[in-house]
């Protein structure tokens, strides 16, 4: 009975033992075979590269192997006309990539430094009210445009106010102010038919008086009299300016990309009177005449600051020069 006992007591130790040992061993650090797996997170897609889908179609084909140079340069030039490049600008592509040990990569270079020679950041100063001026023929999508960047300028934590300056065309006051409502911002606005530059007086001088950040000021776009547009857009930069000195800050030209040539009319008017400074293009994924783009670079200086790739709120982006040509001639 004795030893039964001695027996169960030494057992005892004996785990006591072998617990308080395991207790004071420090864990094993884990080999190399033992470290969790890291996912490789992919690099963000290129969006241009579905919105130039129909566009890069017309270049499909042209640098294969086997192609002489002389079959593909002819080729190249004709589609770079039908993408509306223009024909000043494609034939001095052409030659100048002419003799280049790899087509692709020279007219890829080509074309990133002639995009490169403009700024294309649209950037918000540190002035109170920041005032951007949106002009743009009717049916370009210029309200759209101006509620998707205000929805844009409002998730970057600025504070947005817009300007139903469209006073003629009907509906687009309320197309503004539901706009205003999926971007949560306020819409100053007068009655059909009032007089733009008042609206755009009581807008920029109430965000003045509130310390807005940005300022939206939607405008007619009626080209039927371009007199009369003149002398109306003369008006609203003389009263915005009036109240905010070197203001409007930005005159952004709102083109739709599917109109190709007709855009660069639209332009040519617009930058006459109006001084813009920069181009949205919107609908660049319907189109496939985004070469439109270089053209607006080549003709009249212009960088295409804002790019529409999409419906949602969210597809107005910031155009990527690069990623333009990019997408235009993926590897």
């Amino acid at each position: 009975m004795n030893f039964m006992i001695l027996g169960l007591i030494i057992v005892g130790f004996t785990v006591l033992y072998l617990v308080y040992r395991n207790a004071m061993q420090p864990p094993a650090l884990p080999g190399p075979m033992d470290e969790p797996e890291r996912p490789i997170r992919p690099s963000a897609p290129n969006p241009l590269l579905a919105a130039l889908g129909r566009t890069r179609e017309l270049f499909a084909g042209l640098f294969d192997r086997g192609r002489g140079e002389r079959e593909a340069l002819e080729g190249l030039e004709e589609a770079l006309l039908r993408v509306d490049v223009g024909a000043k600008t494609a034939a001095a592509l052409v030659e100048e990539i002419k003799g280049a040990p790899d087509l692709k990569v020279a007219l890829r270079g080509a074309l990133k430094a002639r995009l490169a020679k403009l700024d294309s950041r649209l950037q918000i100063t540190g002035a109170k009210p920041h005032v951007i001026l949106i002009v743009g023929v009717n049916g370009s999508g210029k309200t759209t445009s101006i509620g998707k960047l205000a929805g844009r300028l409002k998730a970057q934590g600025k504070t947005v106010i817009l300007g139903a300056g469209d006073t003629f065309r009907a509906g687009a006051i309320e197309q503004l102010k539901v706009w205003g409502e999926r971007a949560a911002v306020e819409v100053i606005a007068q009655q059909e038919g009032s007089d733009p530059a008042a609206v755009a007086h009581q807008t920029v001088e109430s965000a003045k008086a509130r310390g807005i950040d940005v300022v939206l000021c939607d405008t007619a776009g009626r080209l039927q009299a371009q007199k009369a547009l003149m002398d109306e857009l003369g008006k609203v930069r003389r009263v915005i300016g009036k109240i905010v000195p070197d203001a409007p800050h930005e005159v952004l030209l709102v083109l739709d990309a599917t109109m190709g040539q007709n855009a660069l009319s639209q332009a040519r008017i617009f930058k006459d009177v109006a001084g813009v400074t920069g181009v949205v293009l919107t609908k660049l994924d319907g189109t496939a005449k985004g070469g439109v783009v270089i053209a607006i670079a080549e003709e009249f200086g212009l960088p295409v600051k804002l790019v529409g790739v999409g419906e949602k709120i969210e597809d107005l982006r910031d155009f990527d020069p690069n990623g333009f040509v990019d997408a235009l001639l993926p590897d």
